[in-house]
């Protein structure tokens, strides 16, 4: 921690996606059936893997100005849509739905609502996440995530890394940049928030892109705190 001053955080902003939740599994457990119920043969596995991979090149659209604003719960259809197109895939439309609010329901890492409790006696701890409010909300209910409040990127109408989202957020909660801990399993999370001005940590998170892809890992781009869970997050807190 050295050049880092602890004291002088007032509120930490957690990821959600991997950082949170286990997105892999949890939509996997999902696609799964539902391909099932259609009589369609795919890895679900494989299926969500190749549909994250989609994640940020749909929000840069946004971000570049190819396409105009649009809540995550949009370009996780548009998304699906193309994907089931390239696959040659035919399902209903009740079936598409079901898969986009997959993402509405996703499992807690078994640390994250412990470490997070910890972390809220002593700081505002905040959700920061490119998933809509609405997405949001529920996600964070359904995995009964102690968080003091939810900071949706579609506050700031656009998605991190673009520093608009991170200062929105330290606006909203009427501290500086500086005064902010954002919390990340991934590298573009972090260097955003880095740019925008605030402190990070990045929390490991090994299995959080399934077996199909290397998940981020310590070492291999900057951060003020490195930590294996949210309990140890909070532990170097004295939480």
């Amino acid at each position: 921690m050295s050049g880092f001053d602890a004291g002088a955080i007032r509120v930490i902003a957690c990821d959600i996606f991997g950082t949170t939740v286990d997105w892999y599994s949890g939509v996997r457990d999902q696609v799964a059936p539902v391909f099932a119920e259609a009589g369609i043969d795919v890895d679900a596995g494989e299926f969500t893997s190749a549909w994250r991979d989609r994640y940020l090149p749909s929000m840069g659209r946004v971000q570049d100005g190819s396409r105009e604003w649009a809540v995550l719960d949009t370009l996780h259809r548009e998304s699906l849509d193309a994907l089931l197109d390239e696959h040659g895939v035919s399902l209903g439309e009740d079936a598409r739905r079901r898969l986009v609010r997959a993402w509405h329901r996703l499992p807690a890492w078994p640390d994250a609502a412990a470490g997070l409790a910890r972390l809220r006696s002593r700081h505002v701890v905040a959700a920061l996440s490119n998933g809509g409010f609405a997405l949001l909300t529920h996600l964070v209910k359904d995995a009964a995530l102690p968080f003091d409040c939810i900071l949706s990127a579609e506050l700031a109408r656009d998605y991190k890394p673009s520093a608009a989202v991170y200062r929105t957020a330290a606006g909203l909660l009427d501290v500086a940049p500086g005064e902010v801990l954002m919390v990340a399993a991934h590298a573009w999370d972090l260097a955003g928030a880095r740019a925008a001005g605030l402190r990070t940590a990045f929390l490991e998170r090994p299995a959080e892109k399934g077996p199909h892809h290397q998940a981020d890992r310590p070492g291999d781009f900057p951060a003020d705190l490195v930590a294996s869970d949210f309990g140890e997050l909070a532990g170097l807190f004295g939480c």
